[in-house]
This record gives C-alpha cells, sequence and structure tokens, in this order.
C-alpha cells in the first residue's frame, strides 16, 4: 500500500502576501485616483472620502485571491459587476481604472511576478468588461 501524502497548496492570497500585500495595493490605488490627474473622471465619481473605499477593496481582492471571506460574508450574493452597475461607467472610465489598478500592483511588486502578472490581467478585462 502507498503512503497517503498530503500537499498544502498556497492560495494566490497567501503566495503574495496575504493582507498587507492587498492593503498596500488598494491604498497605492486610491492615491494614484487622488493624486494624478490622468484619473480625474474615475476619481470624480467616487465618494469625497476614500477611507470607506480603502477598507473595502483590500477584503474583495484578499477573497477573490483565496484569502479570507469577510468581504463576501459582509456583502451576499453581491459582485462587482452588480455593485458598480448603477455608476456611469464609460469605456475612458473604466480604462483608467484599469490602468491605475494595474500601475499599483506594479508599483507594490507583490512576488511572485506570476501571480501579480496574472492578477493584473484579470482585474483589467474586468474593469474594461463594465465600460459602456
Amino acid at each position: 500500500m502507498c503512503p497517503v501524502t498530503t500537499e498544502t497548496t498556497q492560495s494566490p492570497h497567501d503566495q503574495i502576501g496575504g493582507a498587507p500585500v492587498f492593503d498596500a495595493i488598494a491604498n497605492r490605488f486610491y492615491d494614484l485616483m487622488e493624486q494624478d490627474p490622468a484619473y480625474a473622471e474615475l476619481r470624480a465619481m467616487h465618494a469625497p472620502d476614500l477611507e470607506p473605499m480603502r477598507r473595502s477593496l483590500p477584503r474583495f481582492l484578499a477573497g477573490w485571491a483565496g484569502g479570507p471571506r469577510d468581504w463576501f460574508e459582509a456583502n451576499p450574493g453581491k459582485c462587482m459587476m452588480s455593485m458598480h452597475r448603477d455608476f456611469p461607467i464609460d469605456r475612458q472610465t473604466a480604462g483608467q481604472w484599469a490602468e491605475a489598478m494595474t500601475r499599483a500592483i506594479a508599483d507594490v511588486a507583490p512576488q511572485p511576478e506570476t501571480i501579480a502578472q496574472a492578477m493584473t490581467d484579470v482585474l483589467s478585462r474586468m474593469a474594461r468588461g463594465m465600460g459602456r
């Protein structure tokens, strides 16, 4: 009889460093949105106080990447697409979101790079898919 082996496979969340990395990405993303005029239209769509979003986005990203599911438990049945349905997202603002997130991930530079790139690709496609 062969011995039973168990492999522990880390989630992407754990592989790139967990909550601190997602916090850093979200904070860099919102810093870019607030400071870079290239994202003015995107910034204008958000509330004056970005602090609630700075707390929410990393929780969403963490759960999406296989970490704690706090955001999903607090928002049952919700997804990014449904939560943004009533916003006037056009191709320009969708592109601004995708570009700002791409820059934020690149600036934080989580490792392994393959997971960071996959995350960038998927989030960019999701954002661009919201543009009308």
